[in-house]
């Protein structure tokens, strides 16, 4: 059975203006009791089996309580992932990607993508409309991955997915064709994303603070915004007479549930609390060490690894200390990644290359990311770094101390990390800052290492953060891994692919451009009385199947 799929993601980055903290060492016990990832958990029974005998239920209102408020909702405007699961339900996508990978159709029924991979053309479904009565026609196609362009950096994800976008035809009101200068293998997984979700002709050209905040945003999707209040909750309401569901879905027609409602909760102790006493109905962020609570007992859980990039450390290397790519080795390989995933993320396997291994294409380069003390120390000895009386490394009068700026709640992971680095030599810090404070400081290029991850299931996101074309995140200069990661992008043969991704990656995990520590799952965990609450292909959320036993 298919269940929907699509991509995207959240990143995190760094954050200035707040002060370093100084932390006293915890105990492995300890630091997994303070991990909060909606990412880590365990099996339960799932919302499929479940419901498999059941018979659905019209109407009702879910809530679904989330970690973080980003400030908008507008699907081609946000990265962050309580967001992205919002902005789903209120965008359809040319495509639909399934958990398999495989692009399926959504809103274009059939297209055909040029040898070169530079021209896709997309023949639409007709009767498609949005909220407001007008068609979703190839017009609209044009205006939307027009209207992205134009956003550009607001645009966070679309904009890297559109990189040398050119245009888009409309030889008649069903068939869009959009062209790039250079080849774009990614584009086609891309269209199925949130990120490039259809909206109304109108709302693409609306202030986009008002789409943020709702009330331009006029989608394709299954449920349209009835509130949206910063920092508080979000509900979105049933749209009355949808009726194109992607392929995969379970139902066609309208959705099940009346209302959705998103409660923004911060702490993860308040949600195990809302969700035991049913005050909330489901969430993705529930602790690790409260989620075996929840398997059974009037509730379910279900996990799925997030594709893309992992919870990375990404090494500023225009910074003197990782323009040495000892360093910058020595750094990656103090890390213990099997501790981090027993100890810090159970249930998931330690991540094994710059890709998350559900990425398709990923390759293994766990070789690479072994732990090995031994040769950490010998490459900063190499390199000139010499142990202090306080354990920590110095040279020419000056500590081997970098910082690593974040926003996300994931200091646990952090911490231990900070141990291992501090084991040969390593001073590492650690500051926190609001997402606006961190991508900020990103987009400025002030910071030593920042950490954070992609989601998006498609090998092409290691072009997005490390090309010297793109983000460009170490601020290195141009090397052999760029032209693999180009060349990747020019690529639709998939065997051919899949050995430039391999290579890219191995390239940059031996040059310690991405280190990676940790995989990325996400985890529901929801009362008894909720069925077909799904993932799709990215591990976000699909609510257009979900509905509540009266």
């Amino acid at each position: 059975m298919h269940r929907p799929a699509w991509r995207v993601h959240t990143f995190v980055v760094p954050a200035p203006g707040v002060p370093l903290r100084t932390r006293t060492p915890l105990s492995a016990v300890t630091l997994a009791a303070l991990l909060v990832l909606t990412a880590c958990g365990g099996g339960g029974q799932s919302s499929s089996e479940k419901s498999a005998d059941a018979t659905p239920v019209k109407g009702g209102n879910l809530t679904f309580a989330i970690s973080v408020d980003s400030g908008c909702i507008d699907p081609q405007q946000v990265g962050n992932n309580d967001a992205l699961n919002i902005g789903r339900q209120l965008v359809d996508s040319l495509t639909v990607q399934d958990l398999d990978g495989k692009i399926q159709p959504w809103l274009a029924q059939t297209w055909e993508v040029s040898p070169d991979a530079k021209t896709f053309t997309f023949h639409l479904r007709e009767g498609a409309t949005f909220s407001d009565g007008t068609p979703v026609d190839s017009a609209a196609v044009k205006a939307n991955l027009d209207g992205i362009v134009a956003l550009g950096a607001k645009a966070s994800l679309g904009s890297t997915y559109l990189q040398g976008y050119t245009g888009t035809q409309t030889p008649d009101a069903q068939t869009a064709v959009v062209t790039f200068a250079q080849p774009s293998a990614q584009f086609l997984q891309a269209t199925s994303t949130m990120s490039l979700g259809l909206l109304s002709v109108p709302t693409t050209t609306a202030d986009p603070a008002t789409r943020c905040d709702g009330s331009t945003l006029v989608g394709s999707g299954p449920f349209t915004v009835g509130s949206y209040a910063n920092g508080s909750k979000t509900v979105l309401k049933k749209r009355t007479g949808y009726d194109w569901a992607p392929t995969g879905a379970k139902h066609q027609g309208e959705a099940y549930l009346d209302t959705i409602t998103y409660e923004v909760v911060p702490e993860a102790s308040v949600r195990t609390g809302s969700l035991q006493s049913k005050q909330i109905d489901a969430t993705t962020g529930i602790a690790s060490q409260d989620l075996p609570q929840f398997d059974g007992n009037g509730f379910w859980t279900q996990r799925r690894a997030n594709p893309g990039i992992p919870y990375n450390f990404f090494p500023n290397e225009s910074r003197p200390i990782f323009s040495d790519i000892r360093v910058r080795q020595a750094f990656s390989k103090a890390v213990d990644r099997k501790t981090l995933a027993s100890i810090l993320n159970p249930g998931d396997v330690a991540v094994s290359s710059a890709l998350s291994a559900s990425t398709p294409l990923a390759s293994d380069d766990s070789k690479d990311l072994a732990l090995d003390v031994a040769g950490a120390n010998e490459l900063l000895d190499e390199a000139g770094w010499v142990k202090g009386a306080d354990g920590v490394r110095a040279k020419d009068g000056k500590k081997l101390t970098v910082t690593v700026t974040f926003w996300q709640p994931t200091t646990a992971v952090l911490e231990l990390v900070q141990q291992q680095e501090r084991a040969v030599g390593i001073d590492l810090q650690l500051k926190q800052g609001t997402t606006a404070e961190t991508t900020a400081l990103q987009n400025s290029g002030d910071y030593d290492v920042l950490f954070y991850n992609l989601t998006r299931s498609d090998p092409d996101v290691l072009r997005t953060i490390f090309s010297t074309e793109t983000r460009n995140v170490n601020h290195r200069a141009h090397s052999q891994v760029d032209d693999l990661l180009t060349q990747q992008a020019a690529t639709t043969d998939t065997a051919q692919r899949a050995q430039l991704v391999a290579q890219a990656s191995k390239l940059l995990v031996e040059e310690a451009h991405s280190i990676p520590l940790i995989e990325l799952s996400t985890v529901i965990a929801a009362n008894e009385d909720v069925h077909d609450l799904q993932f799709e292909g990215s591990s976000r959320l699909w609510f257009y199947d979900a509905w509540k036993q009266a």
